[in-house]
């Protein structure tokens, strides 16, 4: 796949991400207007980012990064049947590894509830309210895995639409559930357990008739010894840290966020869905289609093509991401008062939501480069590497939080939840750091020329831009005061004055879109 096919697939999939986050949206602010920042909230949060904490462990992040190198690799091999082999005994593994794994969770969620949230043990009813909503949201994990799985063969057969699609499912399942349960329960926020188990159904029942249009729907044949089995596995152990290291220093924060204020889960939880909106539709979208391409270029022995690729995907994310994290940094506030302010969802839930998000935006253009910088890696079948740098920056973000928070809370400060986040946050740009070293003294990948003049020009486009939000920010006063169209009108006016200068910048500096894209 040459670089213009590279930009067409990311091209695509960030479109089909687009939609995603746009109903995603829709579901934050319908959540936030009924649900507001309750203790029931914060129960679903913490119910349902465990079961999300594994699906990037057995769905789109630890399994995929050790499935689609070894299947890019026999698929480049032309042996049809051979891929068949490997596909028919990884999946019957998959699918009984999730069913087990999913009926312990519903069989000790009293348990996982106690140990991931200690803070609710001194809530009455809290840990009941918690343990209530896992046993309904661990059986999301089998389909949502079973999905991952089907959309990892169609992007490494090139097809990276319909999977990148499916997540817009979830949220309409949210939204429907939402809307048509809530009322029906004590506890409304139950509501949304049910919908994303409904989500995981639907998301698979959309993904899986595809592998049969291929020729590629697995035939379950079930042997832990199989040497397909044995290969994946082996790969997949140490990325159980390194591909999902924002998800595990979520559920650090999680446990921190607990023996906070209430409210405090909701306020992380909505700034995270914000941060990963440019995340997930320009960070995952070019890592997703840059691993099956690394993938075939590292089996071809194509070493040339394959460092162009990475230089190409970190332009492309710095190029979105660091504006991106402007924005987040200089709208913080603005943002959250627009998206969530309304109904249940007060003013200071506003503040304290873009307190966090504030924190958390430093580290958007590291998280886009870690998306990037992992492939590199697990396109090699190097999952140790990666391994170590997650380990270290999981003990990094524990090490910030406790020294961070820990006097926040302790004095009682409001707030003290942002805290977290920029532990979350500082945790990220290490662990970026250091696969971006590690990668280099391989020897693997060298900058290529015109980096220096590239970065320059980058920063200081998104420097002005940071220039004229904050003048707009000035002039336009408390968001939060004022009536809630006026604040959406406001807040989409800075957005795109903001994508404007920034813009307008790269091209006064001297970067057209056509030298990035076939760089």
């Amino acid at each position: 796949m040459k670089k213009p096919a590279l930009l067409r697939s990311t091209a695509v999939f960030s479109a089909m991400t687009l939609l995603s986050r746009l109903a995603g949206f829709a579901r934050d602010v319908l959540q936030a207007s009924l649900f507001g920042a309750s203790a029931a909230m914060d129960a679903f949060v913490i119910a349902y980012r465990i079961p999300n904490y594994l699906r990037r462990i057995f769905a789109e992040g630890s399994f995929s990064s050790a499935f689609v190198p070894a299947y890019s690799a026999l698929k480049e091999q032309g042996d049809r049947e051979a891929v068949r082999d490997f596909l028919d005994h990884v999946a019957a593994a998959l699918c009984a590894v999730v069913i087990v794994v999913a009926g312990l969770g519903m069989l000790a969620a009293p348990w996982i509830a106690a140990v991931f949230a200690p803070g609710a043990l001194d809530q009455p009813g809290q840990i009941d309210a918690i343990a209530s909503m896992l046993r309904i949201t661990f059986p999301y994990l089998v389909f949502i895995s079973l999905t991952a799985l089907a959309g990892a063969v169609l992007n490494s057969h090139g097809r990276f639409g319909l999977a990148a699609v499916t997540p817009v499912l979830h949220n309409v399942a949210m939204i429907a559930a939402m809307l048509a349960l809530a009322p029906l329960f004590e506890v409304p926020p139950m509501a949304l357990a049910w919908g994303v188990l409904l989500a995981g159904v639907l998301q698979f029942a959309l993904l899986w008739p595809a592998l049969g249009r291929i020729g590629a729907r697995p035939r379950f044949r079930l042997d832990f010894r199989h040497p397909a089995v044995r290969k994946v596995g082996a790969l997949m152990l140490p990325t159980l840290f390194s591909s999902s290291v924002a998800q595990l220093n979520l559920i650090v924060g999680t446990i921190f966020a607990s023996l906070l204020v209430t409210g405090s889960q909701t306020w992380l939880y909505n700034a995270d869905r914000l941060s990963e909106f440019p995340l997930g539709l320009f960070g995952v979208a070019i890592g997703t289609v840059i691993l099956p391409h690394l993938s075939s270029r590292h089996a071809a022995g194509d070493t040339e093509g394959y460092a162009k690729a990475i230089d190409w995907g970190l332009r492309m994310v710095l190029l979105a991401g660091v504006p991106a994290g402007v924005g987040l940094l200089m709208l913080a506030e603005p943002l959250a008062s627009a998206m969530f302010q309304r109904g249940a969802f007060s003013a200071d839930d506003a503040k304290m939501t873009g307190l966090a998000l504030s924190a958390t935006a430093i580290a958007v253009p590291a998280f886009m480069l870690t998306k990037v910088l992992l492939p590199a890696f697990f396109s090699r079948s190097d999952t140790k590497t990666p391994m170590r740098a997650a380990i270290a920056t999981v003990f990094i973000n524990i090490a910030l939080t406790a020294a961070i928070t820990t006097p926040l809370w302790h004095y009682g400060v409001h707030g003290a939840h942002a805290g977290i986040a920029l532990a979350t946050a500082l945790a990220g740009i290490a662990n970026a750091a250091l696969l971006w070293a590690w990668l280099h003294r391989d020897g693997l990948y060298r900058t290529q020329p015109g980096w220096g003049r590239y970065l320059l020009q980058v920063l200081l486009a998104a420097g002005l831009m940071a220039v004229a939000l904050g003048a707009l920010r000035s002039w336009l006063g408390d968001f939060t005061a004022m009536p809630e169209w006026p604040r959406i009108v406001a807040v989409l006016g800075c957005v795109a004055a903001g994508a404007g200068v920034y813009a307008l910048s790269l091209l006064a500096l001297g970067v057209r879109p056509r030298q990035v894209w076939a760089h």
